[in-house]
């Protein structure tokens, strides 16, 4: 199923209800690619995304920046999130469970996904977070 649409992101609140619109339209063993500057809010995203799924609003959702992967357990399978933006290649992501993901979790949620270049597969729902001059944010969501 496609997914294509753009968000107007005013505060975190906002952030959580765009979260949920998401993580409602992500299909078992989807791949969500988290695209955007340092600091526009991928984390946040990511984070709101989890606990969404999880069914745990207070759900601890570190930013994996340091970890570059942590995994949570929802009710319909595992969350593997992965932070890229410290690997020097892509072949690294291959040191950090990568291919476990693949095939275990039931949703990947990549910040960075650019640092592994054609490692994201084609049919990735790809997330883009823009910061406006007035300090919102626009996230385009968008899926084959």
């Amino acid at each position: 199923m496609a997914f294509n649409k753009a968000f107007h992101v005013k505060n975190e609140a906002a952030l959580a209800e765009v979260a949920a619109e998401i993580a409602a339209n992500l299909p078992k063993g989807a791949l969500l690619a988290l695209e955007g500057d340092l600091g526009a809010g991928k984390t946040a995203l990511a984070r709101a995304l989890i606990r969404h799924k999880t069914g745990k609003p207070q759900q601890d959702v570190p930013s994996p920046t340091f970890t570059l992967v942590q995994t949570y357990e929802a009710p319909d399978g595992e969350i593997w999130h992965f932070d890229l933006y410290r690997l020097k290649s892509p072949e690294e992501v291959y040191e950090i469970g990568w291919e476990d993901a693949q095939s275990a979790a039931s949703l990947m949620v990549v910040e960075w996904p650019s640092r592994i270049g054609a490692l994201i597969p084609f049919n990735a729902v790809k997330a883009n977070i823009a910061i406006n001059t007035d300090g919102t944010r626009t996230i385009t969501v968008g899926s084959p």
